[in-house]
């Protein structure tokens, strides 16, 4: 991919860029790791070429299959909350989507492990996964319901879409040994960003603040 595209330019330049970090940090990001890797990633690979003006705006966009790309606020809120107990080197994310949440945290831990029910969109965060060079990523087209039990157990889950109560075969897979778990929970207009940390068969819940994310589904498509 060559340099150009990945830089941008005019709404999708460095200078734009310097603006939305402006912004994460007057909301209170403060993790220097993050921020710089919201810098660095191209958002504007991962959205339609139509609203790729509008890629480093602080909002939410369309990415088709009545999926959205999350605010770039929430996924440093979401990274930064996942990373602020230490070094993570095994990793589970749900809803891959577009694969930008993917990209943002790849570097900053082990291994991701990431699965996505939508087909068409697996294949597209695959693709664009693979030009950017990212080296630490597995992905899998599946049901996020159920994780990816073969490479449990995982000490950082990450889930991009909400639940109405966290599944079970989530928490089973979580590393009994300060394993955590970043995760956006209840019904649409009433979620709330959570972080459960496991301590053998003890769950303890943070909460982190009210959050709007597509409900988590079952089954794959």
């Amino acid at each position: 991919m060559s340099d150009a595209r990945l830089a941008g330019i005019g709404m999708t330049s460095a200078r734009t860029r310097e603006r939305l970090l402006q912004r994460l940090r007057e909301q209170g990001i403060r993790d220097e790791r993050v921020l710089e890797r919201v810098r660095n990633v191209p958002r504007h690979l991962f959205v339609d070429e139509a609203l790729a003006s509008r890629a480093y705006e602080d909002t939410a966009l369309p990415i088709g299959f009545g999926q959205t790309i999350s605010q770039p606020y929430v996924v440093a809120r979401m990274t930064e909350a996942l990373l602020a107990g230490g070094d993570l080197f095994n990793v589970l994310e749900i809803g891959t989507g577009c694969g930008y949440q993917t990209a943002v945290l790849a570097p900053l831990v082990g291994r991701v492990t990431t699965i996505e029910r939508i087909g068409p969109l697996y294949e597209r965060a695959r693709q664009r996964l693979k030009e950017l060079g990212t080296k630490n990523v597995r992905l899998k087209h599946g049901d996020g319901m159920a994780g990816w039990k073969a490479y449990a157990p995982y000490d950082g889950m990450l889930v991009a879409a909400a639940p109405l109560a966290v599944p079970q075969a989530l928490l089973a897979q979580l590393s009994p040994k300060g394993g955590r778990l970043v995760v956006p929970v209840g019904p649409e207009g009433a979620q709330e960003l959570v972080r459960i940390t496991r301590r053998e068969e003890k769950f303890v819940r943070d909460k982190l603040g009210d959050v709007s994310f597509v409900p988590l589904v079952a089954g794959i498509a």
